[in-house]
């Protein structure tokens, strides 16, 4: 028996662009996959075979094929027309419309009421000016293609579940503009959760993190501080006490500083432990040419003292060899 198959689709409501919205509760769908199992079309049966004889008659005159109306392709005019109202709208805010193309391509496709519809958007809510709003877009372009309705229930989730200040909401998205071509569900809040469970209350001072992938990004960061010695509770501790720590390289960063730190400068681990910001400073810059001044003179500083001291003070410090144990 054949049985009957019933696809039902989700609908999504249109979300109103005002202010009030982002006081309304955020909805959430569960999409859940369905196994579709179609019965076979054709049913094969062993048959007896007969031989017949059967005589076909032709038709006098070939059956009339019926016409098939034609579709006419799309006007090309209107086409380039488009284009170019979209160029010259793109740069009437001073975007340049072939950087755009060249590093988010699907701006061809775009529709220009939509992009107009996000940049006033934008704008508005988050009071830019001109050139704010091209830096922006220069750091992440995807955002042009994002819809006012995809928009606003990022600015609702940041203010409502990640405790941004209204006031604050610029300044956020200013150092962050990813922020606003992420998904809620599949980014945001499960990075949220993450950074509360670790400890980090007060996310709401570490936004740029929330754009990070949990398995991808921040897992493996702390990982990678259990491997070269620190127990999971006090890696965890580092993480919490500094979460900037999540934005350097385990390649450009973590591995090169610590290199140094064991090999040049000889140092225990409980001191990166209360100090995580060692890993902030430049190995270049900083950390190298002050320790080798420190050997030079046969002291040895504390990595605070080492490393956040202005020049002149540190080289005060050298002169009387003060040095704070």
């Amino acid at each position: 028996m054949q049985q009957k198959h019933t696809i039902h689709f989700l609908s999504s409501s249109t979300i109103t662009t005002t202010k009030s919205h982002f006081l309304s509760p955020l909805h959430h769908h569960d999409y859940s996959q369905r196994n579709l199992h179609f019965p076979p079309i054709f049913s094969l049966k062993a048959a007896t075979t007969t031989t017949t004889t059967t005589t076909l008659s032709l038709p006098l005159k070939p059956p009339k094929t019926p016409e098939i109306p034609t579709i006419p392709p799309p006007s090309q005019t209107h086409s380039r027309s488009h284009f170019q109202e979209k160029m010259l709208y793109l740069d009437s805010i001073g975007l340049d419309f072939l950087s755009l193309i060249n590093h988010h391509p699907p701006i061809i496709s775009a529709s220009l009421p939509d992009l107009k519809s996000t940049v006033d958007f934008i704008t508005s809510t988050l009071s830019l000016t001109s050139v704010e709003f091209r830096r922006i877009i220069n750091m992440c372009p995807e955002i042009l293609t994002s819809r006012v309705t995809d928009i606003v229930p990022i600015f609702t989730f940041l203010l409502r579940e990640a405790r941004v200040n209204g006031s604050d909401l610029k300044r956020v998205i200013n150092r962050r503009p990813r922020l606003l071509v992420c998904s809620v569900q599949l980014r945001l809040r499960p990075t949220l959760y993450f950074l509360q469970s670790i400890g980090i209350s007060e996310v709401h001072r570490h936004t740029y993190l929330l754009s990070c992938s949990v398995e991808d990004k921040l897992i493996p960061r702390i990982e990678y501080f259990e491997k070269i010695g620190f127990s999971r509770r006090d890696a965890v501790t580092m993480f919490r006490r500094f979460p900037q720590l999540f934005n350097y390289s385990v390649k450009q960063n973590f591995e090169l500083k610590f290199d140094y730190f064991v090999v040049e400068m000889g140092r225990d681990l409980k001191e990166l432990k209360e100090f995580p910001q060692y890993f902030s400073f430049s190995l270049e810059n900083r950390i190298k040419p002050r320790h080798q001044c420190c050997v030079e003179k046969g002291v040895c500083f504390p990595l605070p003292v080492l490393l956040k001291t202005s020049e002149e003070q540190f080289r005060d410090r050298l002169e009387v060899l003060e040095p704070h144990l």
